[in-house]
C-alpha cells in the first residue's frame, strides 16, 4: 500500500479541497446516486490555475465498497488512458474517505436517454461504435499492457459528454490478467449487474473477455429496443427482457421489439448489421462471441450504412414537397391546355 500511495501521489487531492467545491456534499450537488455511493458536481483548481468542472464520487464502505475496488479503480484509470475511457483527475483518502475525481461530461449515463425520442438511430450507433472502442481497448491493449476485464459493462457505465461522445467508466470491479491469451478469473464474490451478467458466471464462477461482450450485447439490445434490460419492483428483479429480445432477433421479428421512433429514420442494412452483432454477442457459448475488436469493424459499418441513408434521404423531397410538385405540374398543364385551345378558337 505504501508503493501505491507514493506512485499515485500526485494524484491526491486534499479533502478540504473536495468539500470546498461541493459545499460540504451539498444534497443538491448530487448528479449521481447508486449502490457504490454519490457522485457530485463541483470545480476544483486541481493542477491547474483555472476552475474547472469535474464529478465527484464518494465511495460508500457500507455497500460494497472497500479498499480494494477503490485502489484497483485508480490503478486501472492511470494505466490505461483512451479516449472512450473515463478520465481519472484525482483522488482522496483522507478521514476514511474513498473519493475519486473525474472528468466531468455533462449529458450523464446512457440509461437515462434510451427512451429519449431525440437522440437519433445514428446517434445511437456512433455510442456504441465509442464504448466497444473503449472495451476493445481494455481487451486488447498495445504493447506490453496487461487485458483488463471490466466485469461491470452496462448502460449506466457508459456516460456522455457535450458532444455526445461515450466513455466507458466505473473500473472497481475489473480484473487484469495476460494480454493476447486466453484468460479467465476464478471470482466467488458476486460480480456485475444482473440482467447484464454473463449467464456462464453463474455455472462457472469464472470470467472472460467474452463475459464483457455478453454484457456489451445487452446494451446493444438496450439501444435498439429504448429500454432498460430489466425491470425491478422494490429492489427485487421482477422482468428480464433479454430472452425475448434474442428469441424477436432470431425469428427475424425485430419489429416487436425496435423502438418505434426509430424506424422512420433506419436504414435496413445498418439495423440487420447492428442487431445481428448484438444477438451474436449473445450466444450461449463463450467460443461462439466475437471480439471486441469485431463488434468494433461491425458497428464502424453499420454506422457507415446509416450516414449514407442520411445523406440521400436529404437529397430525395419528402412526400409534401412531392404533392406539392405534382399541383404545380399539374396546374401548369391545365393552363397550358386551357391556351392551346383559346388560340385554335381564335384561328
Amino acid at each position: 500500500m505504501a508503493f501505491f500511495m507514493e506512485e499515485f501521489d500526485h494524484l491526491k487531492i486534499p479533502l478540504e479541497a473536495i468539500k470546498k467545491a461541493t459545499k460540504n456534499f451539498d444534497e443538491r450537488r448530487v448528479i449521481g446516486n447508486g449502490g457504490f455511493g454519490k457522485v457530485y458536481k463541483g470545480k476544483l483548481s486541481h493542477s491547474t490555475r483555472k476552475k474547472k468542472k469535474f464529478a465527484i464520487k464518494r465511495l460508500n464502505r457500507n455497500c460494497g465498497q472497500g479498499d480494494p475496488e477503490f485502489y484497483n479503480e485508480i490503478r486501472m484509470l492511470c494505466c490505461y488512458r483512451h479516449e472512450n475511457l473515463i478520465s481519472l483527475l484525482g483522488f482522496c483518502n483522507e478521514e476514511d474517505e474513498m473519493i475519486l475525481v473525474y472528468e466531468y461530461v455533462s449529458r450523464g449515463s446512457l440509461d437515462r436517454l434510451l427512451s429519449d425520442v431525440t437522440l437519433t438511430w445514428t446517434q445511437r450507433i456512433k455510442i456504441c461504435l465509442d464504448a466497444a472502442k473503449g472495451l476493445s481497448f481494455l481487451h486488447d491493449p498495445n504493447g506490453t499492457q496487461q487485458r483488463v476485464l471490466h466485469c461491470d459493462i452496462k448502460s449506466a457505465n457508459i456516460l456522455l459528454d457535450k458532444n455526445m461522445n461515450a466513455k466507458v467508466s466505473d473500473f472497481g470491479l475489473s480484473k487484469m490478467g495476460p494480454a493476447y491469451q486466453q484468460y479467465s478469473h476464478l471470482i466467488t464474490n458476486p460480480v456485475g449487474t444482473p440482467g447484464y451478467c454473463d449467464p456462464l458466471y453463474m455455472k462457472t464462477y469464472s470470467l472472460t473477455k467474452e463475459s464483457d461482450v455478453y454484457s456489451f450485447g445487452v446494451v446493444l439490445f438496450e439501444v435498439l429496443c429504448g429500454r432498460l434490460c430489466a425491470e425491478y419492483s422494490n429492489g427485487e428483479l421482477k422482468v428480464q427482457h433479454v430472452p425475448f429480445w434474442k428469441k424477436s432477433c432470431k425469428q427475424k421479428e425485430l419489429d416487436k421489439i425496435i423502438f418505434q421512433d426509430l424506424v422512420p429514420q433506419m436504414d435496413p442494412r445498418s439495423l440487420e448489421i447492428f442487431a445481428n452483432i448484438a444477438y451474436q454477442c449473445l450466444h450461449k457459448s463463450r467460443e461462439e462471441r466475437p471480439s471486441m475488436s469485431l463488434v468494433v469493424e461491425r458497428l464502424k459499418i453499420s454506422l457507415e450504412f446509416q450516414k449514407r441513408h442520411n445523406h440521400w434521404s436529404k437529397k430525395m423531397p419528402t412526400y409534401k414537397e412531392l404533392v406539392k410538385h405534382m399541383v404545380v405540374i399539374f396546374v401548369s398543364s391545365l393552363i397550358f391546355y386551357v391556351i392551346v385551345i383559346y388560340l385554335r378558337s381564335k384561328a
